[in-house]
């Protein structure tokens, strides 16, 4: 196998980034040198523009529509939203497979306990969740008719999510795929690789600031979540970010992803340039435990150790990278060091797999934070960011 030298390891964990050598035909090759693309996120929508108000009548519910033809995913920006006690907004889809519940506007003082979770965007507003397609059904709810006071409901702007077409145009031959494709949805190895399996539950796609994409996951066992410093680095990034857990097709190859469910970030607890982590919490942590968590490896990778790694790339359903190509061999560690930071494989990622856990066979625990591509692929040694982290997080099996 033909080793690729730093100097042409491209920032291709993340899309965004200059060109990365796409490998066709099952055979590992060795890319052109080329210097290193400043590292970006995948872009997978945009910002609109609305002007929507809602009054609702006493005792009763009146809705209206965010539609987007062809929109993968629709989010409400609320620029204000004053309720009286027991009125309440939702956002759905049309199907109503994703409900978000609203009494008031969160981040302000204004939250029930059994609100949903919210993002922040710099502004006096607040963001509902993302619902998946391309509809969102914003939904006034009255508590009495007796209730006088009318509501003051506004929506000022939405995101959207690209279609096919047009996420394929924002991220142009941005891939860092070393031969064949090998990835498979995660269920596909659910008999094979049940311990891989299961250990890809606690991973998450992320939706950042509304418009880009990266992956996440659970590390220990509090309220703690692991990404990359590129994805996002400050406290209001963090609170722009939206974890989307078991977002993964139901069928091997069947294009049927669920619903996910979907937690929006809380708090920065600590984050590293040099390193590329970040280590952050989120609100409603009750609600994803169930997709259980990672520990970290606090030890150094070792040469040829197997390894895998779940994610999101091209902000998919979740993808599991076990194989180096397509029946051919298992993912393995290439080179231990290739600098200072990062070791070195060729486990296929894409964009938005930036974030994602590589994960050693032997004890399927994480021994590397994927952040780089070209072929070799290239993650943080964990071993790097573990003592940094560790009295931060609970990393007790």
């Amino acid at each position: 196998m033909r080793l690729v030298p730093l100097s042409r390891i491209l920032a291709a964990g993340v899309l965004g980034a200059a060109a990365l050598s796409v490998l066709s035909g099952g055979t590992t090759a060795a890319p052109e040198p080329t210097a290193a693309a400043p590292q970006q996120l995948e872009s997978v929508g945009e910002e609109r523009a609305a002007a929507i108000e809602l009054v609702a009548g006493a005792g009763r519910a009146d809705a209206t529509t965010v539609r987007h033809p062809g929109a993968t995913y629709v989010k409400v920006h609320f620029s204000e939203l004053s309720l009286s006690t027991g009125d309440y907004v939702t956002v759905s889809d049309p199907a109503g497979n994703e409900k978000f519940v609203y009494h008031g506007a969160p981040g302000r003082g204004y939250r029930d306990a059994e609100d949903s979770s919210y993002t922040l965007h710099g502004d006096k507003g607040f963001a509902a969740m993302s619902v998946e397609g391309d509809t969102a059904v914003i939904t006034v709810h009255r508590a009495s008719e007796f209730d006088v006071a009318a509501p003051v409901v506004r929506v000022d702007k939405y995101w959207r999510g690209w279609d096919a077409r047009e996420h394929a145009a924002a991220n142009i031959g941005l891939n860092s795929v070393c031969g064949a494709d090998a990835r498979k949805d995660v269920v596909c190895y659910q008999t094979t690789f049940p311990t891989q399996y299961a250990r890809s539950n606690a991973v998450a796609r992320l939706l950042i600031g509304g418009t880009s994409a990266c992956t996440g996951w659970r590390v220990g066992d509090t309220n703690r979540m692991l990404t990359n410093n590129h994805c996002t680095s400050t406290a209001a990034g963090v609170q722009s970010t939206e974890s989307q857990f078991n977002y993964q097709c139901a069928t091997c190859g069947g294009n049927n992803p669920y619903t996910p469910v979907k937690v929006s970030g809380a708090t920065l607890v600590k984050t590293s340039a040099s390193l590329d982590y970040t280590l952050y919490s989120v609100n409603n942590f009750a609600t994803i435990t169930s997709f259980g968590t990672l520990y970290i490896e606090s030890r150094q990778p070792v040469l040829a150790e197997k390894i895998y790694i779940p994610g999101h790339g091209d902000a998919t359903a979740k993808r599991l990278s076990i194989y180096e190509t397509t029946g051919g061999a298992l993912c393995d560690i290439d080179t231990v060091n290739l600098d200072s930071i990062n070791t070195g494989y060729l486990c296929d990622t894409s964009g938005g797999n930036s974030g994602s856990p590589v994960l050693a066979t032997s004890s399927h625990k994480v021994i590397a934070l994927h952040h780089l591509g070209g072929c070799q692929n290239a993650g943080t040694r964990m071993s790097k960011i573990y003592p940094e982290i560790i009295a931060l997080i609970d990393n007790t099996p």
